[in-house]
């Protein structure tokens, strides 16, 4: 019984607040929602370009927390892991990126990486 009294309360005040509260707070909020939407597609990238979790701990030095941190968020962004979102219109050349040797590291070694097909939106083969 004060299950219902309370969500009956909440939602009379729920539907009063919302159209005084909506123009004042999605200004604020969209250029962080929209700060956050490019971060997660620049670690999607970094994701794939590194192989995944262990290569961004070890090559990008992100801890455990911070790469779960995005991971988690990616998922409520984008309703997919990062291993198994394709992005619609991105393309990934995973070998491309190496060879220029980024930051000065090329995962494996120059002949397999030499080997290694063009991935378009999966996690690089190793």
């Amino acid at each position: 019984m004060a299950r219902r009294a309370w969500d009956r309360a909440w939602e009379a005040y729920r539907s009063a607040a919302t159209p005084v509260l909506r123009p004042i707070i999605e200004p604020m909020a969209r250029p962080v929602a929209n700060s956050a939407a490019y971060d997660l597609v620049g670690f999607w990238v970094a994701w794939h370009m590194y192989g995944g979790f262990e290569g961004l701990q070890e090559h990008m030095h992100m801890s455990r927390s911070a790469i779960y941190r995005r991971v988690n968020l990616f998922r409520k962004l984008f309703g997919e892991h990062p291993d198994t979102y394709q992005m619609p219109g991105v393309a990934l050349d995973v070998r491309a990126y190496h060879q220029r040797k980024p930051y000065g590291w090329t995962p494996g070694d120059d002949e397999a990486q030499a080997d290694a097909p063009v991935v378009e939106a999966v996690t690089p083969t190793e």
